[in-house]
C-alpha cells in the first residue's frame, strides 16, 4: 500500500513510536534502573563486585557487557531480519514483534533483585534487544513518509516526540520514587521496580498507534525458506553494492561509525558516572536527566534549523566538537555544578546529533528506493556495531583501571576520528562541487 508523503496525520503516528520506546530509553537506559542498579549492587562485603553465573565482576561494567552482548546479536541478525522483512513486505510486523519483546523484557525487570541478579540482567539484555529491533523498522518509513526537504524537520519530529514522552513517563515513575508514602509502599526497592512494569505497558500501549496507522506493507505470500534467506543475502550484497556506489554514504558511515560509538555509550553511561564519580544519589540523577531530555527537544529542532543554512555535514561537525570538550571536561569535574552544565551541553547535543544523522542518511539514499529496511540495515547495524565497541571498550578500562573518568575521557578519541572522517566528507563534496 502505496504511502501519502508528508501526511500529517501518517508523520504523527510515526513519531508516537518514538513517543512510545523512548520511555525504554530513558528510564532503563539512563535514568532509573542504572540508578537502582548500581545502589542494590554495591555492597559493604564486596564493593562494586558481584557475581554473575559465578563470576565476578564489577557491577557497572556488568551492565555494560551485557549491552554489549544484546547490541552484538542484532547487528548480526537485523541486516538478515531486514532482508526478510523487504522480501515478504512485512517489516510491520517485526517492529511489532521487537516492540513486544522490548516490553515484556522490561516487565519482567519488576521482578529484579540482588538475588535474582541473572534474571535482571537477562531481562534488561533482550529489552535492549528489543529496542533496537523496532527502531530499524520504524527509521526505515521515514523515506517513505516524508520528501526529501523535509525529512530532518520530520526526523526532529519524532526524537522531539521521544524526549516529551519519556519525560511524562519518568516524572510519573518519580512520584513513585520521592513520595512512596502517599501510596502506602514500604519496601524501598518497589518504586524502581514498578517504574520497570510501567515502562513496558507504556511503550506496549502507545506503540499501537502508529501500528493502527501505518499502512501496511505489500505482503508477499512465498514461505521464508532456505532459498529466501539465501535471496535475502543476496539483496544484502546488492544494497552494499549500491552503498559502496555512493560516494557520500562511503564517507558517511565510517564516520557516522566513530561519533556514534561515543554519542550512545554516553547516554547509556552518564548516570552510573554521576553516581559513582560524585554519589549524586538517585533523585538528583534523575532530575538531570531529566534536564537532558528536556533540552534536547529543543537542541533536535535547533540542529535542523542550522542544517538549512550551513548543512548537515557541518552542523555535525560543529555538534562533534562540542561532544569531544564533553568527554575531556567529565575527566576533571569534581562538583554537582560541573555535572549539571556538562549534562545541559550533552542535552543541546544529542537530541540534534542523533536526529540529523538519521536525516542525513536518509537524504544520501536512492531517490526511487521502496525497500528501505535494508538500507536501514546498514545504518542501524553501524550503529550497533558502534555501540558494541564503546561499550566494551569503557567497561573494559574501567575494569582495568577501576577508574571511571578514563573511561569517559578514551570516549573523545572517537568524536576525534568522526570529525576527521566528517571533514573529509566535506571536502570530497566541494571537489565535486569543483
Amino acid at each position: 500500500m502505496a504511502i501519502a508523503k508528508n501526511d500529517k496525520s501518517t508523520i504523527r503516528a510515526w513519531a508516537m513510536f518514538d513517543w512510545a520506546n523512548s520511555a525504554y530509553n530513558l528510564v532503563i537506559t539512563s535514568t532509573i534502573f542504572p540508578a537502582y542498579y548500581t545502589a542494590i549492587t554495591f555492597t559493604e562485603a564486596y564493593g562494586d563486585r558481584v557475581t554473575f553465573f559465578g563470576v565476578q565482576v564489577v557491577n557497572t561494567a556488568l551492565s555494560s557487557f551485557a549491552l554489549s552482548v544484546a547490541y552484538l546479536i542484532m547487528a548480526l541478525a537485523l541486516p538478515i531480519l531486514s532482508s526478510v522483512a523487504d522480501f515478504k513486505g512485512n517489516k510491520k510486523a517485526f517492529m511489532m514483534a521487537f516492540t513486544y519483546l522490548g516490553g515484556i523484557a522490561c516487565m519482567g525487570l519488576f521482578f529484579f533483585k540482588l538475588e535474582t541478579l541473572e534474571w535482571g540482567i537477562i531481562c534488561f539484555t533482550l529489552a535492549a534487544m528489543g529496542y533496537v529491533g523496532g527502531v530499524l523498522f520504524n527509521n526505515s518509513y521515514l523515506p517513505q513518509i516524508a520528501t526529501v526537504d523535509q525529512q530532518d524537520r520530520v526526523s526532529a519530529q519524532g526524537f522531539a516526540y521521544g524526549y516529551i514522552g519519556c519525560v511524562i513517563i519518568q516524572v510519573i515513575c518519580f512520584v513513585f520514587i520521592l513520595k512512596p508514602e502517599w501510596f502506602g509502599i514500604t519496601d524501598p526497592s518497589f518504586p524502581p521496580r514498578l517504574s520497570f512494569l510501567l515502562v513496558g505497558l507504556w511503550w506496549v500501549g502507545f506503540a499501537q498507534i502508529p501500528f493502527v496507522k501505518l499502512p501496511k506493507d505489500r505482503r508477499n505470500s512465498g514461505r521464508v525458506t532456505r532459498h529466501v534467506l539465501r535471496k535475502g543475502f543476496a539483496e544484502l550484497r546488492d544494497v552494499w553494492l549500491r552503498l559502496r556506489e555512493i560516494p557520500e554514504i562511503k564517507r558517511f558511515l565510517p564516520a557516522f561509525f566513530f561519533y556514534a560509538m561515543g554519542v550512545q555509550t554516553v547516554m547509556i553511561v552518564a548516570a552510573a558516572f554521576g553516581e559513582k564519580v560524585l554519589r549524586l544519589g538517585a533523585p538528583k540523577l534523575i532530575g538531570t536527566i531529566l534536564l537532558i531530555q528536556l533540552v534536547a527537544i529543543g537542541g533536535a529542532y535547533l540542529m535542523s534549523l542550522l542544517a538549512r543554512y550551513i548543512g548537515n555535514v557541518r552542523v555535525l561537525m560543529l555538534v562533534v566538537c562540542v561532544w569531544i570538550g564533553i568527554c575531556v571536561s567529565a575527566y576533571y569535574i569534581h562538583h554537582e555544578v560541573q555535572f549539571y552544565v556538562l549534562a545541559a551541553l550533552v542535552g543541546l547535543v544529542m537530541g540534534g546529533i542523533q536526529s540529523l544523522s538519521r536525516s542525513t542518511y536518509s537524504k544520501l539514499l536512492p531517490a526511487d528506493e521502496t525497500d528501505t529496511a535494508s538500507f536501514f540495515s546498514f545504518y542501524d547495524v553501524t550503529e550497533k556495531v558502534a555501540i558494541v565497541i564503546g561499550l566494551f571498550s569503557f567497561a573494559l578500562i574501567e575494569q582495568v583501571t577501576h577508574n571511571i573518568r578514563y573511561s569517559a575521557l578514551s570516549l573523545g578519541l572517537f568524536f576525534v576520528m568522526g570529525l576527521i572522517l566528517l571533514f573529509r566528507m566535506l571536502m570530497l563534496r566541494k571537489t565535486a562541487a569543483a
